[in-house]
């Protein structure tokens, strides 16, 4: 296969940027796309074994990830190198297909983002604080991968500036919520009991003034002529 080649999708599941291409968006209180089946399922089985360590569950954090910047965790290079799947993973999110996808149905540029990929680990006492993501991150994409009871009702919740609920996204194992960031997209979680650990990969399309270049899941983007 050429190494400019897509990747053909596994047998039996429509690819993100067919559902994506399928799927009106929503308006309220930010436009938005609800996406289902969202990763392959051996995507899907690879983040469900991953475990990184106690260190990476956060319960309380004030509201903010960056409190435990030190413990955050990352599909990078030596990631990807270490299992198949997850650089598969990478690879179709990263591909032209996918950024062509999220260009024309989300009308934003995406030729110098670079790809992160964060598995967020949380349990009992965890919250956000209502935020924007506005800054360096082009695309948000916010995957649940939560298992067990209640884990349905764990999603993200789509706020008011206050902190509001207002939407609030599915938990359904493998659903997401997508969107474009702005000075409207208010976002959080609401504090509610967590039975166990909420699992979600948070995708993110960062521009060059991203500073962080090791979680990057490629380094940096260039600009190919």
């Amino acid at each position: 296969m050429r190494a400019d080649a897509p990747l053909p999708e596994r047998a039996g599941h429509l690819a993100l940027s067919d559902r994506l291409a399928q799927t009106p968006a929503a308006t309220h209180p930010f436009p938005h796309w609800m996406l289902e089946d969202v990763l392959e399922p051996d995507a899907c089985e690879a983040l469900l074994e991953w475990n990184p360590g106690e260190s990476a569950i956060a319960g309380d954090v004030g509201g903010r990830r960056e409190t435990r910047n030190a413990y955050r965790v990352f599909v990078d290079p030596a990631v990807r190198a270490k299992d198949a799947r997850l650089n598969r993973m990478a690879e179709l999110l990263d591909g032209e297909p996918m950024r062509a996808m999220f260009e024309h149905v989300c009308q934003t540029p995406l030729d110098e983002a670079a790809l992160r990929l964060e598995l967020c680990l949380d349990t009992d006492g965890f919250w956000l604080e209502p935020h924007t993501d506005i800054g360096a991150k082009k695309l948000t994409l916010l995957i649940s991968l939560s298992t067990g009871e209640e884990a349905e009702q764990w999603g993200t919740d789509l706020m008011t500036p206050q902190g509001e609920s207002v939407a609030r996204a599915s938990g359904v194992f493998n659903s997401a919520v997508l969107f474009i960031p702005s000075d409207q997209t208010w976002h959080g979680f609401v504090a509610r009991p967590i039975r166990g650990t909420r699992r979600t990969l948070i995708v993110n399309f960062v521009d060059k003034n991203w500073r962080a270049v090791h979680e990057l899941a490629f380094g940096p983007r260039t600009t190919q002529s």
